[in-house]
């Protein structure tokens, strides 16, 4: 019975790496092309959901300044943003075949809905 014990612990720590490895963060330098640059309009929810924290932090930034920009507003709201992102995540998680843009504007239309911002 004991040896039957070791060759099931054994098993599992055979096996517990390469679960892992295949769970582990993809940093977003894997989706650059060859002149170094993401296509943001083409981004997946599933690359988002799998990258690193700083790197999810650092898109969601990019993204922030874009949708600022085209609203013409010059200020960051630091903890709507962040409030934001995390939604983001949450989305992208649980819809891992939608573009991160899709997500943004479901976010962005919850966000909207929430705080009583009626669009023209």
């Amino acid at each position: 019975m004991k040896l039957i014990h070791v060759a099931l612990a054994a098993a599992a720590l055979v096996a517990a790496p390469a679960a892992f490895a295949q769970n582990a963060p993809v940093p977003l330098s894997a989706y650059v092309d060859k002149n170094g640059f993401i296509d943001v309009q083409a981004l997946t929810c599933a690359q988002l959901a799998d990258t690193y924290q700083e790197d999810a932090d650092a898109l969601s930034a990019w993204y922030s300044g874009w949708y600022n920009g085209l609203a013409k507003k010059h200020y960051l709201d630091l903890k709507k943003g962040k409030v934001v992102e995390h939604e983001l995540i949450v989305y992208c998680k649980a819809n891992r075949n939608k573009k991160v843009i899709e997500g943004l504007a479901v976010v962005f239309k919850d966000e909207r809905a929430k705080l009583g911002i009626k669009m023209k």
